[in-house]
């Protein structure tokens, strides 16, 4: 039995026990038991002996914690004759906070607060003094804040910060000296409606052999920031913009994010141009990127390049200084789409939900997957992998990487797959093509959305890497991330990165960035990873705030889960429940593998279409809390989700 001694991180269960993450990502990861944790906690550095015990089971022992991962807790306090205790709102962090008498700060139960961990006392919970009462539990202000303060996200600049973006003005004559002139040409925005920073624009020409030449512009957001400068450093450590329901936490201050960076309709931009001639094929033929500057002459929105593509005479009339274009990129766009889907990208229909809050209404619908995204998808892939086959020979880089599926999780997609019936061939390289035969097979099952979405589960997460081990999702060899830098750290540090080649050369690029780019890729993979939990915490809480509402009323879904614990269904807009196993009368059998759970003659399995009523919410948990329907549990009236 081969034992290793590994460091990595606890990651915590709200049962008591964890799993061991390596630092070294060739190992998976390791199951630790309540004692053999021996006091770590979830997001501490540890150091574990780790085995394998059986064909398919690895367990770990924490040896010693190197490094606690929480420096403070959010959640809800609750006093005692002798001081009090937090609950964690991050289960993962399964042990309450001991508050001595005291130090409480007056924060009374029920109320939600962040609490700064003192000791560790051994196999006892940790201690803790209240630093900040955010408002009583369950108040939208307070739940919200939490949310914030559990990701440790920092939503308000320090004055350094925007003292620095203050100083900074709009490009003068002289700035402009040195870089290539498209103001004349039709470059023009496309965003969503209520989008307020615009780094990204778009422009297109007719070649005279039939072609197409693409102009996509990027905002040049290193003009501004500086290396090392107070608003990079800052840029760094947030390393993503946050985007919550209600709001934004911006990677840039307002003054570079809204203003001087955004590509605003009329207003002379730096930017970072990416032109690209491409056949009446849709074949590249040649590409370049140089610093410029534009003039966008258009903010349009997606649902109005949609309604122009769709031949909307009143909309086609308002911009009708851009309309040939539009027409002109949307038969582009088609070409392109159609060649990737040649040499095989896996476009998987995962579906999403779009949360908006009007005169404090929730709404929620899902998230549109019209032909005016998929352009913009088109010519952004298009740019990211030409930048990359441009430059990653030349210098140190920040690859976009997503790698094959790990074999046995796409063994048990197959085993999924069976049980509803769906024989897929094993394949001993799993390729794109595997993916996209699934998907073609399944198109027509009711389950079509949770088949998706179990597919998205057995891929590997995409990240950034020093090191290039290409783009499995998308069917590429080369890829990065170029076009969003107002919004992610590793697009702007490319942009750096290709500057500093453009001006000085080889030589000095893999001097200056080699020793950099395996931190830049980590902190950004890192917070890119914990920005996408937090905005997934604070949807789920807006999700049962909205279903809150519906109380009594009946909705079709389709089951997306099966446990022990009961079978989760999920509504036509992405808001899910739980029906717990107790309100499902009888003695049941659970099928694991096949994701079926069978209550005397009743068979329920994934993606099955099952009408339900909502019996109410778990807002401590998130949580919607849903029973099958029937005449006596619900009302009669039915009202479906949009």
């Amino acid at each position: 039995m081969k034992r290793i001694i590994l460091q990595g991180k606890i990651q915590g269960n709200e049962r008591g026990y964890g799993f061991f993450i390596p630092d070294d990502e060739k190992y998976e990861d390791f199951f630790v038991s309540h004692g053999d944790l021996r006091g770590a906690m979830h997001g501490d550095v540890v150091l574990a002996e780790c085995q394998v015990v059986g064909k398919d089971r690895t367990v770990a022992r924490v040896l010693k914690v190197i490094e606690r991962g929480y420096e403070s807790i959010v959640g809800t306090y609750f006093s005692t004759r002798t001081g009090g205790f937090v609950q964690p709102d991050d289960r993962r962090y399964f042990c309450d906070v001991f508050i001595k008498g005291g130090k409480g700060l007056y924060a009374r139960s029920g109320e939600k607060v962040v609490c700064k961990i003192l000791s560790y006392p051994h196999r006892k919970s940790p201690e803790g003094i209240v630093t900040e009462i955010l408002g009583k539990q369950f108040s939208r202000k307070a739940e919200t804040t939490s949310i914030v303060r559990t990701y440790g996200l920092t939503e308000e600049f320090s004055d350094k910060v925007l003292k620095s973006a203050k100083k900074l003005s709009e490009p003068t004559q002289f700035e402009l000296e040195g870089r290539e002139d498209f103001s004349a040409l039709n470059c023009f925005t496309i965003d969503g409606e209520d989008s307020r920073d615009f780094d990204d624009a778009v422009s297109i020409k007719q070649l005279k052999n039939g072609g197409y030449e693409l102009g996509v512009h990027i905002a040049d957001v290193t003009h501004y920031v500086k290396e090392n400068s107070e608003i990079d450093r800052e840029a760094f450590k947030r390393a993503t913009s946050v985007y919550f329901p209600e709001g934004v936490i911006p990677m840039l201050p307002e003054k570079l994010s809204n203003d001087l960076c955004s590509l605003v309709e009329g207003k002379i931009r730096l930017t970072f141009s990416c032109i690209i001639k491409i056949s009446d094929k849709g074949v590249v033929k040649e590409a370049r990127v140089c610093k410029s500057y534009i003039k966008s002459k258009a903010r349009t929105t997606y649902s109005q390049i949609q309604a122009i593509i769709d031949g909307d005479k009143k909309v086609q009339k308002q911009l009708d200084n851009i309309l040939s274009d539009v027409l002109l990129m949307a038969e582009l766009a088609k070409k392109l789409n159609e060649r990737r889907t040649q040499y095989g990208y896996v476009d998987l229909d995962v579906k999403e939900s779009v949360i908006s809050v009007k005169d404090g209404k929730i709404e929620i619908v899902s998230a549109p997957r019209d032909f005016a995204h998929g352009l913009i998808e088109e010519f952004m892939i298009l740019a990211n992998v030409s930048v990359t086959k441009l430059f990653s020979d030349k210098t140190p880089f920040v690859y976009r990487i997503h790698e094959r599926p790990d074999e046995n999780k796409y063994l048990e997609l197959l085993d999924f797959l069976r049980g509803l019936g769906i024989n897929v061939n094993y394949s001993d390289k799993i390729t794109t093509e595997d993916y996209r035969t699934i998907l073609e097979k399944t198109k027509d099952n009711p389950a079509f959305t949770v088949i998706n979405r179990v597919m998205l589960r057995s891929m590997q997460k995409a990240k950034y890497s020093p090191v290039n081990k290409g783009h499995f999702g998308l069917g590429e060899g080369l890829y990065c991330h170029f076009t969003s830098p107002i919004r992610r750290y590793p697009d702007l540090f490319i942009h750096r990165i290709i500057k500093d080649y453009l001006a000085n050369g080889q030589t000095f690029v893999t001097k200056k960035y080699s020793s950099v780019i395996d931190v830049v890729s980590k902190q950004s993979s890192e917070a890119e990873r914990n920005a996408m939990e937090a905005e997934r915490a604070m949807d789920d809480y807006y999700k049962v705030l909205y279903i809150s509402d519906y109380v009594g009323e009946v909705f079709e879904g389709v089951i997306s889960g099966v446990t022990p614990f009961g079978i989760f269904v999920e509504l036509e807009n992405g808001v899910e429940g739980l029906v717990k196993i107790e309100t499902l009368k009888g003695r049941f059998e659970l099928d694991q593998k096949n994701f079926r759970l069978k209550i005397a003659e009743v068979t329920y399995r994934l993606g099955q279409p099952l009408k339900i009523c909502v019996a109410g919410v778990d807002l401590t948990s998130r949580r919607a809390e849903f029973i099958i329907f029937n005449d006596n549990a619900c009302k009669k009236n039915k009202k479906r989700v949009s």
